[in-house]
């Protein structure tokens, strides 16, 4: 199949209960240390700061999905992953796209994220979008205490 192509018929929708086991499958093999189902469960149920999307192919499958947290008027990405087979497609950027007017929508006028700086594919792609790098946060992820990279997008509007 080809993957370029799919991207056309991909759809973006809010994340639901009955997307938590594709989503979780992605986060597994994307992150060293995943969100749990619970934690997923708990943003959706109980979270009313929080925003989250999928990314659905035309099967319905979830092949990606991106979070924030809006608060007054800054919005904080909690986590984006694509699925594997999806990756290098320009899937990432649509969902940070699709955040982004979101937040806007919302009335948010920064957005904020951190990553990691071993991460060159996600910080290039932040860079595209218009974040800037604004500060480090030391020991940040707890799997090998690599510090985070904390971005800012100042001007969504």
């Amino acid at each position: 199949m080809n993957k370029a192509a799919s991207l056309a018929n991909i759809t973006f929708a809010q994340m639901q209960f009955n997307h938590l086991d594709q989503v979780i499958q992605i986060e597994k093999v994307s992150f060293p240390t995943p969100w749990s189902k619970n934690a997923f469960d708990y943003e959706l149920r109980s979270n009313e700061f929080a925003h989250y999307i999928v990314a659905l192919a035309e099967d319905q499958e979830v092949v990606g999905y991106a979070g924030i947290w809006v608060i007054i008027d800054e919005a904080h990405v909690t986590n984006i992953a694509v699925r594997q087979d999806y990756r290098g497609y320009g899937l990432g950027m649509a969902l940070m796209l699709q955040l982004i007017q979101r937040a806007t929508v919302l009335g948010v006028q920064r957005m904020t994220l951190e990553v990691r700086p071993s991460n060159a594919p996600a910080r290039a792609l932040y860079a595209r979008l218009g974040f800037k790098d604004y500060g480090r946060r030391k020991n940040y992820y707890p799997d090998t205490n690599e510090d985070a990279i904390i971005m800012w997008k100042n001007d969504l509007g």
